[in-house]
């Protein structure tokens, strides 16, 4: 997708909000059987290139974070400063609130806070990567899941935490 940025306005709260052109290229192919006119018409409307308006929060490190209000949120409602999980990510899903010295993780579906002392029980998202047993086992690099029983002992841990909690609802 190829971005314009047409407008920038930073915060002092530490990030900033682009007003961005985007124009999207999407295709579509039928999943089986013959093409009528009619879905040929749905085919080419979907395929044919348009722009895009969208407003989109970035940490002052260039790190994307959401819409707008999700910055706000995370920001200057929680006090929480958003960072990548992982230097490969391109969205942040963790932060640290130093006011309440906890690791936060999120996705667009869950927000949650761990700090020092904090225990993993089952049925909890630490304990699950989300991922299905059959793609863990061709891929266990991915699977951030923390064992029941793991107990954070300080904040590396409770980051991690954070990590793996992010990583299964997202």
């Amino acid at each position: 997708m190829n971005k314009i940025v047409l407008a920038t306005r930073k915060y002092k709260a530490g990030y900033e909000v682009r007003t961005e052109l985007s124009r999207t290229n999407f295709e579509a192919v039928p999943i089986a059987g013959d093409v009528d006119r009619e879905m040929q018409d749905v085919i080419d409307y979907i395929c044919t290139p348009s722009d895009v308006i969208v407003k989109s929060a970035y940490t002052s490190d260039g790190h994307y974070i959401g819409n707008s209000k999700a910055a706000h949120f995370l920001i200057v409602k929680r006090g929480i400063k958003p960072e990548l999980a992982s230097p490969t990510h391109n969205v942040c899903s963790i932060g640290f609130c130093e006011k309440e010295q906890k690791w936060y993780g999120w996705s667009h579906r869950a927000i949650y806070g761990f700090s020092v002392g904090d225990v993993v029980k089952r049925g909890d998202c630490t304990a699950s990567s989300g991922y299905t047993d059959e793609y863990l086992a061709e891929h266990p690099e991915d699977d951030t899941s923390l064992p029941i029983g793991f107990k954070a002992k300080d904040v590396i841990d409770v980051k991690r935490m954070a990590m793996a909690f992010a990583a299964s609802v997202s």
